[in-house]
């Protein structure tokens, strides 16, 4: 058992030597050992040796026990053991050791003793010893048991050791294999001129540790031991044999002719490549190999590498721990054979062959090269030529004559490196191979994939061919999930580039690859997608001849390649379901069906490779038809006749009956179905009776019946008889007659409330009709309604849906009634929806769909509950023409219960009932690993859809909790600093946009904390003489801050090493103080400790003495608060940082940062900071590269341990004083480094700074989210010229201003910029000429001439027109060249220029004709400004801050976007100031999302990245055998993602806080007009300037009087300040081109305008009308009536009535009435006449402003608006104003929800309080907080739905996201309903 020595209670002990001998047999108890002895062998280690007792026993147990307490250690060793030794000691620590014998059952009495290393090595200096021992005469010297074998041979060697080095060795056991390495070469007498010793280490890539010729003596090859780092990777043996062959043993690394080889190879496991062709080479080469396997290492393979024999060459023993064991036997071996090769060599030594040499490749092709080489000397009978690939393989060689001096390697592996060695052969020997590399090319691939000719069942796929390809290979597998695997394979000849994929699936996506074929080699791919065609369905589906039992289909065919059709019509209820298969016809007739019936139909078209998707359409039959016209004539006083017309060919017979109304039996007759007419005999006189007939068809369907009432006449009598035309009164016989009035009574136009009645009117002398109706059951009174003896048609409603009426019309004449007829009619049942269907399921989405009943609906109320998780239910409703919704916001992985209910306008239909299920947003196979006292890590399989993951960890012992959030790509995180023995519960949520899965958790428990008491620090060793500084640091000049990791992990030695480290690389430095490098260091662990300032020291010693005394910190890693302490304390005016001086940190670490690094290096290095960051061991790379500064291999380096700092110390000395050193430092601008200045900063023109300059305001930029500033008149913006450029400026540089020209700007010369020195005298500058309208530079030569270049023409003086403009000033050696956005206008030639005093001061906008320190200056905008030190960058600028050359394709997302986020919700703000008249900009389009941005640049290769979620299924590598590739290096953490897609708006703010009001600018005059001149272009619309403080007025002009004023300007939208700026702005931009495009149009136009005529040019006009004032709170305009609610069930009794739909924002009271009625009272849940509102329908979209309603009583104040709204569009646009546009038809209704919560309503508030759908905010309606315009609003789910009686009323009802319509909405009332027809108007108010 080893334990590894890290305190007093755990030490380490390793059993050296065995010394094994025979024991004869004894028999009975254990007996125990004895003569226990001490020596020591290292100031830590002791040997222990005993007397072996007697008898058979199995081992023994050594126990050793510190005796201040502790841990009891225990070894266990063989019963041949008689020593061992115990490493890893305390010296002055006293230890009791036991040694036991024991057999299988039993143990002996323990030989038990005490010792200490301080009492052994005294007893030993003082010879003297208490106890008598017969070893006393050899106790000075050392036992010759203990000693080690040494190898005192003269014979020499050149001994290289190859290490294996791979992960499965272990830093643990790594230490053994160095004490190992230390006794191997204790051995050996080393040295320069004796043996030497090199040492290779290998894993995946071998490294010289150190040559041969390295170490010139012993002592310093087992220094090199001692700190031989370890490696870790891969098992790659055969690869490192090679690369000793070629690295190691060459001269050049110190391998000496005539002297023995010998090479030790030390390995732990198999080879992960071929080790004997490598090895072979090694032995050939005369190289003795000696094998050394530990563990799991093959002793095949051992000794297939080992010289022979094996016996003596190879070596394997179990464990690492007994590699000492096999230390003698080795070196003795050794030994002996360096002394054999000697002989052999002294022996055969003969004059060493000659060489070829200079080898050259040439032909260099995908499959081969030439090799040609100077031929060697002497008689060379052949030359050999072998190659290999150098990632491995099987050698190969050609052999060709010794005349020639050229070969040609064929069949190469393309793209591959190979090892190239030439050999002389000579009769008797063979040379020294002549060595080269070279690598074979890409084979070349197939171009221009095209797929075309694509069908239902194939594609044509062409390309270009490859010239040499011996064919093609082309694969080709649906995308489609499922059927990926079904994957074919065609290969073809190299002649044809064009061939048919046939047997494809239709509508399926397709991946093609084509492979350029070289023999069995396959060249890159090339892959194309595309999909086949569906098959083609029928269209134009049509429906006609639709009877009642029968109904007629046409269509048009689908394709010319269909066998016939499948026709399926089913019942829309489902309960009969019929299919029919015709063939290749266009229409076809559907018969027995039943009549009244709803059927969808669907035809498929049939093809051979299946059917098509179906054409969907659905039909209702007619009712069957009753007989029409029934009529009774001829009547007689026992008979009449009974006639009719029929109504259908089919009828099979009539059914005729009658029946006297005064009593009596019924008598029925059946009559053939031909007859239209039948004679009803045998009557009684004068008797009225009911005649009814109905049809009876050959499918047995019957008609209604149709009655009508007859009469036969009384017998003859004489009597009086009144006539009523006369009033005489006659007697005569008469026939009594009966007037009817009416006949063929229909009722149809059923619904689910209402029937329609309709009669002809047989007798026009009819005055009235009275219609009275009751229900079948007579539950319910009779109700009567009158109508005109004119009117033949009445609408009954309301009715009770689904219930069966009698409907009677009595003619009403002037002098009584006339016969009733009467008719049954069945109003429609509240059909509920049909056909749910589930779709489009997402993580937190999915849509349902539903089929319309056959009644028309009002609506339809969607309810949905989770129901594997608690929620409340949730509902929405939408309008009766919406049949789907997408439902948002849901959890993922969660079952729902949806119900879809139809509205009526008498209640609710029963529930469409369905499960729905969103996708599972869950990591899966969470685990813990790597858990410690004070850490843990979790590890999970990655999401394939997460783009972020939110990682929880809870101790369950407190309650608290931690959480991060990590990347899409990140499979695990640690947890640091927790408690230890605490249980933890560590939960993941994985994300996906906006959205969170619900929480995976383990449970874990950190390991409890043992008692170890700190180690004893030690003392550095101080350096010997202050280090000169380099070179390369002569002129550094920087503020340099060292950030020191002083955590646990690095340890006191490891932390000496680190103050070693700092010494030499500041000892690199030159000057040190203000005039030089300013050196401040950090140590940090929980805290950072500033150590000293950047001002602390000014010499070189004082800092280097400091640094010496830093002390050890000790605590846990964060890098980031030492960071964020280095920018607030360090880099600070106080702390001595100085302006325009390179700021640079280097950060030294050896671990992971327990919090947050990224952000703040981020910050820091836009800011300017350059970071250098240093890692080592365990340090992570990923976040090294995230703190470093780019490119990442300049400035982030990886040391493997503390000892390695020498091999990057020189590197990281010169790209620190490089940095330090350059006249342009590097800074980060748009996300790129470049050399140069960013001026704007240096100046103080940022929006943190900006304010503590004088005369200087912010202002919106070309985009709002650019700002820009004004440099207000005589401003004098300045700043020393020795904090800017200290170092002067470069010789080539380019300065670049993007800025505008004001109204007010000076018409004379002025500086853009321009440096002076101490005299105030101009050295270097921009100049521009508003009156001349030129722009001029100058600066001073290298000879000292005042040099300047002027450039004028129309190009230059566009900048002088009031835009913003782009400017770039190109200065090099030999020109000067202008650029305005970014077209180049000029160029002239200049002298290369002298360097300027950094004794002056840099101004911008200082007047030319301003002398000494009291200058003037002139106002103008100013947005960019930057000195970039070279000359490329104007053509590289694409000008994207402008918007009229903004390239939205080419150019970077805009910057700072905002997010409306709850977090970002803001209250209302004041209505802003009028604004001035100008040109009205278009209206832009939506801007928001922006495109993709275009890829970056390929980053540097790095450490392994996180394993990626699992990529798309890509082509097969069918019957490619390819070579293993080499193992990939670690990928460098990636950049941060793209933002996310816009996410849903945030509803509207509350009204915020009046700002004051500004005071308002006098308008100012007309300027002075200029003499007569040719007629020039029309001006450019100036721009209105910001308000600000009122200026004076300017003089009268000299010449021209002022022009009248100008038109009142149209009033200006309401609008924030920085809008109207931005729609001048883009005016401005727009105008400027149009103007200039047609400048002789304009000139032409200018010459007729008469003198008088008003100004063109913009001066600030009169100010626009004041806006209307915003305050909130007062009651709005009334609007138009709101949609009324759908009805929905009642709430507890008594309660207010809940709010409907508002429109704008009224009164407060029911919607769309214009007075407020009153309360009703409370009802009861029954019958209809109760007062509950129904439940609120979908919020309607803003209609068009009705006609003015009266005015209503004043309502009461409103309550405050809900939180401010975050518009995307005032974010990024061009400040357009805007919003969200009306919604269209397309639109799709959409449930939102607040983000991830459900919506809780107190059920008790669900009817009290206000919700405004829709806040008005100027003329658009924006949502509130969880509606959009284009959602329906949701709300908790009612329990039930009582209908109500209701009043028509005609309102206007928007659902969203559909076009407007009108409808009859119900209005409550508890009256009865007064019927009345609607006129459609909107009510007035």
């Amino acid at each position: 058992m080893l334990c590894r020595y890290e305190t007093q209670s755990c030490f380490l002990l390793a059993f050296l030597a065995v010394t094994a001998f025979f024991i004869s047999d004894a028999q009975g108890q254990v007996s125990p050992p004895t003569r226990l002895r001490y020596n020591v062998v290292s100031p830590d280690s002791v040997q222990i040796s005993w007397k072996a007792p007697k008898g058979q026993f199995t081992g023994y147990k050594l126990l050793v026990t510190p005796s201040s307490g502790g841990k009891t250690n225990q070894l266990i060793l063989q019963n041949t053991a008689t020593k061992a030794i115990i490493q890893g000691l305390i010296p002055d620590q006293t230890y009791a050791l036991q040694i036991i014998a024991f057999s299988e059952d039993k143990e002996s009495k323990p030989a038990q003793g005490q010792f200490r290393i301080k009492d052994i090595e005294r007893r030993k200096e003082t010879s003297k010893s208490k106890v008598k021992d017969p070893e006393k005469t050899n106790a000075s010297k050392p036992a010759p048991e203990g000693s080690l074998f040494t190898c005192k041979t003269p014979a020499i060697a050149d001994i290289v050791i190859l290490v294996d080095g791979s992960w499965s060795i272990g830093r643990f056991n790594f230490r053994l294999v160095r004490l190992f390495l230390e006794n191997l070469v204790s051995a050996f007498n080393v040295g320069s001129e004796k043996t030497r010793v090199g040492l290779a280490q290998y894993s995946g890539d071998p490294r010289i540790e150190w040559h041969l010729n390295a170490y010139g003596t012993k002592d310093a090859v087992l220094d090199a031991v001692r700190n031989l780092p370890y490696k870790g990777g891969n098992t790659l043996t055969g690869l490192a044999l090679t690369y000793i062959l070629e690295n190691s043993f060459k001269p050049e690394a110190g391998a000496r002719p005539g002297v023995s080889k010998i090479g030790i190879l030390i390995t732990d496991g198999k080879s992960q490549d071929d080790v004997i062709p490598p090895a072979k080479n090694l032995r050939d080469a005369g190289i003795e190999l000696f094998a050394i396997g530990v563990k799991n290492a093959d002793i095949n393979e051992l000794k297939e590498i080992a010289s022979e024999p094996d016996s003596t060459h190879v070596y394997n023993v179990a464990d690492f721990n007994f590699m000492n064991t096999i230390v003698e036997g080795l070196t003795r071996t050794v030994c002996s054979r360096v002394e054999e090769q000697e002989k052999e060599i002294k022996g055969t030594i003969v004059a060493s062959p000659g060489a070829p040499s200079d080898l050259v490749t040439s032909e260099v092709s995908a499959r081969g090269f030439r090799v040609s080489w100077t031929h060697a000397p002497g008689n060379v009978e052949k030359y050999r030529v072998v190659y290999y690939p150098t990632r491995g393989g099987q050698p190969e060689e050609v052999v060709v004559d010794g005349s020639l001096s050229t070969a040609v390697l064929k069949n190469l592996m393309s793209l591959t490196e190979y090892q190239i060695a030439v050999f002389a052969i000579y009769p008797n020997a063979a040379s020294e191979g002549l060595r080269g590399t070279e690598t074979t090319l890409a084979l070349p691939m197939a171009s221009d994939l095209q797929l075309y000719d694509v069908s239902q069942s194939s594609m044509r796929a062409k390309w270009n061919g490859v010239p040499g390809a011996t064919g093609y290979m082309i694969l080709y597998a649906p995308l489609t999930e499922g059927l990926a695997a079904d994957e074919k394979e065609i290969k073809i000849g190299e002649a044809s580039t064009d061939l048919e994929l046939d047997g494809l699936l239709p509508n399926t996506e397709y991946t093609i690859t084509v492979y350029a074929m070289f023999g069995e080699e396959a060249s890159d791919p090339l892959t194309g997608q595309e999909t086949t065609l569906p098959l083609s369905p029928p269209t134009n589906l049509k429906f006609s001849d639709v009877g009642h039992n029968s109904a007629k289909l046409t269509w048009d065919s689908a394709s010319k390649n269909v066998n016939g059709y499948r026709i399926m019509y089913v019942k829309t209820d489902g309960t009969e379901t019929n299919e029919v298969e015709v063939g290749r016809v266009s229409t076809h007739t559907l018969q027995s069906l039943a009549p009244l019936t709803e059927y969808t139909a669907a035809i498929f078209s049939l093809y051979d490779e299946g059917q098509s998707e179906p054409l969907t359409g659905s039909f209702t039959t007619k009712r069957v038809p009753a007989p029409q016209h029934l009529e009774i004539d001829e009547a007689s006083t026992d008979s009449f006749r009974v006639s009719w017309k029929p109504t259908s060919s089919d009828i099979a017979f009539y059914r005729l009956a009658w029946i006297p109304l005064d009593g009596g039996e019924s008598e029925e007759v059946v009559i053939n179905g031909d007859t239209d007419s039948h004679v009803i005999e045998g009557l009684l006189p004068n008797t009225e009776y009911e005649v009814s007939l109905l049809a009876v068809f050959d499918d047995e369907t019957e008609s209604e019946a149709v009655a009508i009432l007859g009469a036969t006449f009384a017998r003859t009598t004489p009597i009086p008889t009144t006539v009523t035309t006369t009033s005489t009164t006659t007697s005569k016989p008469t026939t009594a007659v009966f007037r009817t009035g009416i006949r063929n009574l229909v009722i149809d136009d059923e619904t689910t409330s209402s029937l329609r009645v309709v009669w002809d009117i047989s007798d026009y002398n009819v005055q009235q009709f009275r219609v009275t109706y009751l229900t079948a059951k007579g539950d319910r009174a009779e109700e009567a309604v009158m109508v005109p003896g004119r009117q033949n048609t009445l609408l009954l409603q309301p009715l009770l849906s689904d219930t069966e009426y009698k409907v009677t019309i009595t003619p009403i004449y002037s002098d009584g009634e006339g016969v009733s007829v009467s008719a049954p009619g069945k109003t429609l049942p509240l059909s509920a929806p049909r056909n749910l269907r589930i779709s489009d399921e997402w993580y937190n989405r999915l849509r349902i769909s539903w089929d319309a009943p056959p009644s028309p609906t009002m609506g339809y109320r969607i309810v949905y509950k989770p129901i594997n998780i608690p929620g409340p239910a949730l509902e929405t409703f939408v309008g009766d023409d919406i049949n789907t919704i997408l439902i948002l916001n849901l959890f993922s992985g969660t079952e729902y219960n949806v119900k879809v209910f139809a509205s009526y306008s008498t209640g609710f239909s029963d529930a469409l009932t369905g499960v729905a299920k969103t996708l599972d947003l869950g990591v899966t196979d969470l685990d813990s690993y790597q858990v410690r006292m004070t850490s843990l890590c979790a590890q999970w399989q990655l999401h394939r859809h997460a783009t972020a993951y939110r990682v929880v960890i809870e101790s369950l012992v407190d309650g608290k909790k931690r959480e991060v959030n990590l990347g899409g790509g990140t499979p695990r995180h640690c947890f640091f600093e927790l408690i230890p023995g605490t249980e933890y519960k560590i939960s993941v949520h994985a994300q996906l946009q906006e959205i969170e899965g619900p929480a995976v958790s383990i449970m874990e428990t950190t390991l409890p904390l043992p008692t170890q008491p700190p180690t004893t620090p030690s003392t550095p060793p101080p350096p010997p003489t202050i280090p000169p500084a380099k070179e390369v640091c002569k002129a550094a000049k920087a503020d340099l801050a060292f950030l020191v990791d002083g955590s646990w992990s690095i340890g006191d030695d490891n932390f000496n090493k680190i103050i070693s480290f700092l010494y030499s690389t500041v000892g690199a430095l030159d000057k040190i103080g203000p005039d030089g490098t300013q050196v401040a260091i950090i140590q940090f662990s929980d805290d950072p400790r500033t150590e000293f300032k950047l001002n602390a020291y000014k010499t070189k010693e004082t800092l280097l003495e400091a640094i010496q005394r830093i002390a050890y910190k000790g605590g846990n890693t964060k890098t980031g608060k030492a960071i964020k302490h280095a920018r607030e304390v360090l880099f600070t005016g106080e702390a001595g940082m100085r302006r325009g001086i390179p700021k640079v940190l280097v950060v030294i670490t050896d671990g992971r940062s327990q919090d947050d690094v990224n952000k703040v290096s981020r910050e820091m290095q836009l800011d300017g900071f350059t970071f250098f960051a240093i890692g080592i061991a365990d340090a992570d790379y990923s976040e090294l590269v995230n703190i470093g500064s780019k490119p990442s291999e300049r400035h982030v380096f990886f040391v493997d341990d503390f000892d390695a700092f020498t091999k990057i110390e020189d590197e990281l000395v010169t790209f620190v004083c490089e940095t330090a050193s350059a006249t342009c430092p590097l800074v980060i601008k748009d996300g790129n480094n470049f050399a140069g200045f960013k001026m704007m900063e240096m100046f103080g023109l940022v929006e943190k700074e900006f304010s503590a300059v004088e005369g200087v305001s912010m202002e919106p930029g070309t985009f709002n989210v650019y700002p820009c500033y004004r440099l207000h008149k005589d401003a004098l913006v300045s700043q020393p010229t020795k904090y800017l450029h200290p170092e002067g400026l470069p010789s080539d540089y380019t300065i670049t201003f993007l800025f505008r020209i004001l109204p007010d700007t000076p018409q004379e010369p002025f500086a853009l910029w321009e440096i002076l020195n101490e005299g105030y005298e101009p050295l270097v500058g921009v100049i521009l000429d508003n009156g001349g309208k030129t722009l001029t530079f100058f600066n001073y030569d290298y000879k000292g001439d005042f040099q300047t270049v002027t450039f004028e023409g129309p190009e230059i003086r566009k900048i002088f027109y009031g835009s913003f403009h782009k400017l770039h000033v190109v200065i090099s050696k030999t020109t000067a060249k202008i650029v305005i956005d970014c077209k180049e206008v000029g160029e002239k030639t200049i002298n290369a220029a002298g360097n300027i005093s950094s004794d002056g001061i840099e101004v911008l906008g200082r007047m030319v004709r301003s002398r000494g320190p009291r200058d003037n200056s002139a106002p103008l905008q100013l947005q960019m400004f930057d000195i970039v030190c070279a000359t490329s960058w104007a053509n590289r600028d694409k000008c994207c801050e402008l918007p009229g050359l903004r390239d939205e394709e080419n150019c970077p997302a805009l910057p700072h976007a905002c997010s409306c986020s709850e977090a970002s919700k803001g209250p209302l703000g004041p209505p802003g100031p009028p604004g001035g008249p100008g040109v009205r900009g278009a209206k832009g389009h939506r801007g928001d999302p922006g495109p993709k941005g275009p890829d970056g640049p390929r980053g540097e290769i790095g450490v392994p990245g996180p394993q990626g979620p699992p990529g798309p299924q890509g082509p097969s590598g069918l019957s490619i055998q390819g070579l293993p590739g080499p193992p990939g290096e670690k990928g460098e953490k990636g950049d941060l993602g793209f933002p996310g897609l816009q996410g849903v708006p945030g509803a509207s703010g509350s009204p915020g806080r009046d700002g004051a009001q500004g005071q308002r600018g006098l308008p100012g005059k007309d300027g002075p007009t200029g003499p007569q001149g040719p007629p020039g272009p029309m001006g450019i619309p100036g721009a209105p300037g910001v308000p600000g403080v009122t200026g004076s007025q300017g003089p009268q002009g000299d010449v021209g009087a002022p022009g009248p004023p100008g038109a009142k300007g149209e009033r200006g939208e309401r609008g924030d300040l920085q809008s109207q700026a931005m729609v001048r702005a883009v005016a401005r931009q727009v105008c400027e081109q149009l103007i200039q495009g047609h400048m002789a149009r304009y000139n032409s136009i200018l010459n007729q305008i008469p003198s008088q005529s008003v100004s063109t040019r913009t001066i600030a006009g009169p100010p626009g009308e004041p806006g209307r004032p915003g305050a909130p709170g007062p009651q709005g305009e009334q609007g138009s009536p709101g949609m009324q609610g759908f009805p929905g069930s009642p709430g507890q009794p008594g309660r207010p009535g809940e709010r409907g739909l508002p429109g704008e924002k009224g009164e407060k009271g029911n919607p769309g009435v214009g007075t407020q009625g009153p309360r009703g009272p409370p009802g009861s849940t029954g019958p209809p006449g109760e007062s509950r509102t129904g439940s609120p329908g979908p919020p309607g979209s803003p209609g068009p402003r009705g006609p003015a309603g009266h005015t209503g009583p004043p309502g009461l104040q409103g309550p405050s608006g809900p939180p401010g709204y975050c518009d995307p569009s005032s974010c990024a646009g061009y400040g357009m104003g805007g919003g969200y546009g009306e919604p269209t038809d397309q639109d799709i209704p959409v449930v939102q929800l607040p983000h991830n919560s459900y919506q809780i309503y107190d059920p008790e508030d669900l009817y009290d309080g206000e919700q405004q759908p829709y806040v008005v905010h100027g003329s658009y309606p924006l949502p509130s907080p969880y509606s959009q315009s284009s959602y329906p609003s949701l709300n908790l789910a009612q329990p039930e739905f009582t209908p109500v009686r209701e009043e028509m009323e005609a309102v206007e009802l928007r659902s969203p996201g559909i076009s407007r319509f009108t409808r009859k909405i119900a209005k409550r009332s508890l009256k009865t309903p007064v019927r009345k027809r609607a006129n459609g108007n909107t009510p007035s108010q």
